[in-house]
């Protein structure tokens, strides 16, 4: 799980209800039906206008990436790399085969399957950049989901605003009427900035982290097939895949390559 979203939502809630507590107001005067379908069900109604229907039906999957943990072992793929590279330079690219059923990997696989097949480097390059510029494009449009929803719904909420002034204004004489249309003009706009800077946004911010965490593995799986079909040695590859890593994390590939 990741813990820093899951932490971060609850506490965003709380911190919500603790300041409404503390200012001495009865919770339940925030809750309010009508402005929930007004802010979320409008907002919503909006982004399946947008965002084709395919898209719409992968929420489920983008929010199991969000609170999920999906840890990308750059350690593990750099140690593997070098040692396949220690193996081709000493049994010849062809002993490689033996390992493709264990790379769990896709692209992984894919890489050390077309060096197998003696495949020429600049295809080996294109091949895998155009898989991975297809990886991209297939997150922007998490992306874009979520950037969209974000805006239209303190959008909406500020349309829930209007309806509340407008029921408040009809019925003026009506003391009672006031007070309700106030409530869902205000609140109608709390639903909308809330959903929006405490959900949404953050939600599009952390799949693009997610996503940068996912193209660096790609990227050091690419340059480290390119260099075992070039028969670069294995130190040399090592030291050269270091440069994806901060200092702090390269002793973590020591010691993954100390435990194969």
């Amino acid at each position: 799980m990741d813990l820093a979203s899951i932490i971060g939502s609850i506490l965003g809630l709380i911190a919500l209800a603790v300041g409404i507590i503390v200012g001495g107001a009865d919770i339940g005067i925030y809750l309010s039906l009508d402005s929930f379908f007004i802010t979320v069900g409008g907002s919503f109604a909006a982004l399946m206008i947008t965002q084709p229907l395919q898209r719409i039906l992968l929420i489920p999957r983008y929010l199991g990436l969000i609170y999920g943990s999906r840890r990308q072992e750059e350690e593990k793929i750099i140690s593997n790399l070098v040692a396949f590279s220690e193996k081709a330079r000493r049994d010849g690219l062809l002993a490689l085969e033996d390992d493709l059923e264990a790379i769990e990997d896709p692209f992984f696989r894919k890489g050390i399957q077309l060096v197998v097949d003696g495949t020429d480097p600049e295809i080996i390059k294109t091949v895998l950049y155009n898989e991975l510029n297809k990886i991209e494009e297939r997150h922007e449009g998490g992306f874009m989901l979520f950037d969209d929803w974000g805006k239209t719904a303190p959008a909406f909420g500020m349309i829930g605003t209007l309806t509340g002034l407008i029921a408040m204004l009809r019925r003026l004489e009506d003391k009672t009427a006031i007070g309700r249309g106030m409530a869902q003009a205000l609140l109608t706009t709390l639903y909308g900035a809330y959903l929006a800077y405490l959900f949404l946004l953050p939600f599009k911010r952390k799949l693009e982290i997610k996503s940068q965490a996912e193209t660096l593995v790609k990227e050091i799986i690419i340059e480290g097939v390119l260099s075992i079909q070039a028969g670069d040695n294995p130190r040399i590859l090592e030291e050269k895949l270091y440069t994806f890593l901060p200092p702090n994390r390269r002793e973590g590939v020591r010691q993954e390559m100390a435990r194969t």
